[in-house]
């Protein structure tokens, strides 16, 4: 039998608790889950390429099903690459709905046979995302209870305020 597998892309700059309950419930349902770490210079991310890359293994070193690649292409080409036929996306609330409803029509549309997978977020991370994390950041605001604890601390050592 043909082993299930599916890529979960995403900026993760940086990733939280809200992309590891993802992760974690899709470890679960596949035999391969690749998280795909997008370079998106376009959307001048806070942490380097590297950093956040390092930041996402560090977070899944323990799911064992779960491997960490960086990206610069279109994500369906990823999946092409790869022989991936499944996207994982993960849904807080109606306005993500619409837009990840969206992009999965639009990936869809570039590669035949990809399917999108929509995992709703916990009731505990719904309201965690990367850009609360960087909003708090200038203030030295709390985020542990946002990210993965392994990665805490190369979130303040990498991070750099500018205005």
């Amino acid at each position: 039998m043909r082993e299930k597998r599916a890529i979960y892309g995403g900026t993760f700059d940086p990733v939280t608790n809200g992309h590891l309950d993802i992760i974690r419930r899709a470890s679960k349902i596949f035999d391969e889950v690749t998280i795909a770490v997008a370079d998106s210079s376009s959307k001048s991310p806070l942490f380097s390429l590297d950093v956040r890359v390092n930041m996402v293994e560090k977070s899944v070193a323990k799911i064992s099903n779960v491997n960490v690649v960086s990206f610069n292409s279109l994500l369906v080409d990823l999946c092409s690459e790869l022989g991936v036929d499944v996207l994982v996306r993960g849904l807080r609330g109606a306005g993500d709905f619409e837009y990840e409803l969206n992009m999965g029509y639009a990936n869809g549309s570039l590669k035949e046979g990809l399917e999108t997978i929509y995992l709703i977020s916990s009731l505990e991370t719904q309201f965690i995302s990367s850009s609360l994390v960087r909003s708090l950041l200038p203030f030295n605001g709390k985020i542990s209870h946002l990210v993965p604890k392994e990665i805490l601390e190369d979130i303040r050592r990498n991070y750099v305020y500018t205005t």
